[in-house]
């Protein structure tokens, strides 16, 4: 198994865990590590968010995405910000308590694009 798909493995078989205001975020080395192993998102220069915009052909798959993305953020105890239109929802994920990113937000992503895989 390659480093890539170990490191997705181990998010992907994560839970979302209770954070604390005292926690810190996560340093920027260990964000780009995981990022770079989470197709399609994106970390912008304050390094506060993980940002990505899925495409869809039409409404009823951009709705059924949102429900799917509601169900499991209830489900992980960590909720997404979720905007979409017509064909495409804009997901961005942050751990509000400490202001920043947390494994929480990694292990969120790698679900959440996990949900379009085959």
């Amino acid at each position: 198994m390659s480093e890539k798909s170990e490191i997705l493995q181990t998010l992907l078989n994560s839970r979302c865990s209770e954070i604390s205001p005292k926690d810190k975020p996560l340093i920027i080395p260990s964000i780009e590590s995981n990022i770079s192993h989470l197709d399609g998102w994106e970390v912008p220069l304050n390094y506060a968010e993980l940002k990505k915009r899925f495409q869809f052909k039409n409404y009823y798959q951009t709705v059924a995405f949102v429900n799917a993305v509601t169900w499991l953020a209830q489900k992980e105890g960590h909720h997404p910000t979720v905007c979409f239109g017509y064909n495409h929802c804009d997901i961005s994920l942050s751990t509000h308590d400490i202001k920043g990113l947390s494994m929480n937000d990694m292990i969120m992503a790698a679900k959440i694009n996990a949900l379009l895989e085959d």
